[in-house]
């Protein structure tokens, strides 16, 4: 697992794995929502600038803690991004996004430390905003997606209850919708996809 996660943060590779994928992993945000009314985007755990071409019209920043994905990123796009801990980062005090993107980063980060985040999560985004966080669901019984979500580089894939049960401590759900990621008709990944308001 370690030589695969090394292979990955190669910007290169990243993007061969993902580029099939990027399109149909960002559907349903595309399909409930209209992103060009997107006003300030904040863009977490962004890598190589995978989402960056949907915002083109709106304030945007990435964050990620890969030097070489931000600065290919800062190359291929022009627009801004930090290297940085989300639960560093700290925005200047008037500044809050209506538009926060997670897209396939808490399964690499365990319970306690998901837990922050989204708690910083609720702290950045704007009265009127919502979090879009996408992500790997464990399936439960045997298949292709349960093989392929064990041998991910991240560790911590959870089954959809337990999504649910980590980010509805700090989000009001809008939206909660599994779907799959397919090629020639299989089910590759299982995913799921939710928009929350910040919980009062």
């Amino acid at each position: 697992m370690k030589r695969l996660s090394d292979v990955m943060n190669h910007v290169g590779v990243y993007r061969m794995w993902q580029a099939p994928f990027a399109e149909k992993k960002l559907y349903p945000v595309r399909q409930h929502n209209d992103i060009r009314k997107a006003r300030r985007v904040l863009d977490v755990g962004c890598g190589p600038g995978t989402n960056t071409d949907y915002f083109n019209h709106s304030e945007y920043l990435g964050l990620d803690l890969n030097q070489s994905y931000v600065d290919y990123a800062r190359l291929r796009s022009g627009r801004e991004f930090v290297v940085t801990d989300v639960c560093s980062y700290e925005p200047p005090p008037d500044i809050r996004y209506d538009f926060i993107l997670v897209n396939s980063f808490f399964h690499h980060i365990d319970d306690e430390n998901s837990f922050r985040i989204l708690a910083k999560l609720k702290d950045l985004l704007s009265e009127d905003g919502h979090v879009h966080i996408l992500d790997l669901v464990m399936p439960k019984s045997l298949s292709v997606a349960r093989l392929l979500a064990r041998l991910d580089r991240g560790d911590f894939a959870r089954s959809l209850e337990k999504w649910q049960s980590l980010i509805l401590v700090n989000f009001e759900p809008v939206i909660i919708e599994p779907y799959p990621l397919t090629a020639f008709g299989i089910t590759l990944w299982n995913m799921f996809y939710f928009k929350g308001r910040a919980r009062k």
